[in-house]
């Protein structure tokens, strides 16, 4: 097991992802150029939650290419807690595995400790990702501007990519302004 690292002030755990998924080559597309061609880093916040997965799948369905690379990203409280850990590994595998059955496309995870909002700031200013996904609690907006939320936190302050919210499937026209 890898030991805690501690980068610019936070710190993370790398997720072993499963080794039964073969690495996946970069493409020979003759007609592709470009960032095309090399793949590009997409950026997804996960957490157990429905909402959460509905964006994964979304992203899976609507934004991956080939040769692309999802960088998974929960944030937690506490990275020593083994047993966060060992479920968001799980978790992540699942999602992984899902991911190279759908899309063909590779996966990192990482669990970063601290506040949701900032981590994936950070972490999207780290990567420089194509864009940032993610779900959304589906509040109403008097609630969400009340009590505040991670993806309109990342909506306002994640400057090095476009940050795509998904609403869950079930929120309909309520989720849209």
């Amino acid at each position: 097991m890898e030991s805690l690292k501690e980068e610019e002030e936070y710190t993370w755990r790398e997720v072993e992802l499963p080794s039964l998924l073969p690495i996946v080559p970069e493409p020979e597309l003759e007609r592709e150029s470009g960032e095309r061609r090399r793949g590009r880093d997409i950026l997804i916040a996960v957490d157990h939650g429905p909402k959460s997965n509905h964006a994964f799948h979304w992203a899976l369905a609507h934004f991956c290419r080939l040769a692309d690379t999802l960088h998974l990203i929960h944030a937690v409280s506490s990275c020593k807690n083994e047993v966060v850990y060992e479920a968001t590994q799980t978790l992540m595998e699942k999602l992984a595995i899902e991911a190279y059955e759908v899309a063909m496309v590779k996966t990192q995870a990482r669990i970063v400790e601290g506040d949701a909002g900032k981590i994936i700031c950070k972490e999207a200013e780290r990567l420089k990702p194509a864009a940032v996904v993610m779900g959304t609690r589906g509040r109403t907006l008097m609630r969400s501007v009340l009590q505040g939320s991670v993806s309109e936190y990342c909506f306002h302050h994640c400057k090095a990519a476009p940050v795509v919210i998904v609403p869950g499937k079930d929120d309909g026209e309520e989720s849209t302004l």
